[in-house]
């Protein structure tokens, strides 16, 4: 068993969540254990401190490069966002809304559409490579695209988010034979996955690559992750980047203003509808919190 899951294996996602900004940085500092007392650290992350050997600490908390409420994972490289077109179908709005707020965290995102060989996956993979994603079609079942997957997590610490039943942790356990995560079928009534994966767990695949397991959400748990302003909204989405700064008005926000380079783009088949419509209805979902914070 890896230090890594020593320490975060059995935690719940509310303990996770406050050791999870010093993961990383617990793997850089495994020879140094034998350190000083740091009463702040004591302070903030109890749970760390019960799990690490007795008389040894952290010697300084370093800074927090980002984090995210849903998946609750912090000083992540890049999240790998898995899809499916097989059922549960995924809606883009569900990729969007986590991508739209992983580009706000300075984070990179992969996609991956998983069970292609249920479904080609290349409606939803031709939506994300358009807008400039690293997106890959592959199967946990029969490996395909799984070596591609591989190179492009190496030497990385990824987060592996998507909605119930898409089959994060198949892909873990197919990248990794040793991981061993449990997996569940997807119910044919509801056309939804069954939550297998209950709290966030961090898996070494060697010594410079980690994964993390988290578990899958709904249409309902994007409602409940983080919004982004609706000034702020433009910049994460790196599609819309090349028209910004090129409309009549500088506060356009893009929806029905005249001479708006993003929606002239969409016009003229430049950007993804779906792109376009999931960025109206963040702008909407932010407009109402906005006003009802002035109410």
């Amino acid at each position: 068993m890896s230090l890594v899951e020593k320490l975060f294996g059995s935690f719940s996602d509310r303990e996770l969540k406050k050791i999870n900004p010093l993961t990383k940085q617990v793997l850089a500092l495994e020879p140094k254990y034998q350190a000083m007392s740091d009463p702040e650290l004591q302070a903030q992350t109890p749970a760390l401190k019960e799990k690490l050997a007795a008389g040894s600490t952290l010697d300084e908390i370093l800074p927090r490069r980002n984090e995210f409420f849903r998946p609750a994972v912090a000083n992540i490289d890049q999240l790998v966002i898995i899809a499916s077109e097989a059922v549960p179908v995924t809606d883009p709005f569900l990729i969007d809304r986590v991508a739209a707020i992983a580009q706000s965290r300075n984070c990179q995102c992969i996609i991956c559409i998983n069970k292609c060989d249920l479904a080609d996956g290349q409606k939803l993979a031709g939506i994300y490579q358009r807008a400039g994603f690293p997106t890959l079609r592959i199967s946990a079942e029969t490996g395909e695209g799984l070596e591609e997957l591989r190179s492009l997590v190496t030497g990385k610490v990824s987060a592996f988010t998507g909605n119930s039943g898409v089959g994060k942790s198949s892909v873990l356990n197919a990248l990794d034979s040793g991981i061993a995560l449990s997996t569940g079928d997807v119910s044919q009534k509801l056309g939804r996955g069954r939550h297998t994966t209950r709290h966030v767990e961090l898996y070494a695949l060697d010594g410079e690559t980690f994964v993390a397991d988290t578990p899958g959400f709904s249409s309902f748990d994007t409602d409940q992750m983080e919004l982004i302003w609706k000034e702020d909204l433009q910049y994460a989405f790196p599609d819309f980047a090349p028209y910004l700064g090129r409309c009549r008005f500088r506060d356009c926000a893009h929806l029905k203003e005249p001479d708006c380079a993003v929606t002239q783009a969409l016009r003229e088949g430049k950007l993804q509808p779906t792109r376009y419509d999931s960025y109206v209805r963040l702008y909407e979902k932010a407009r109402e919190v906005k006003a009802r914070q002035w109410n």
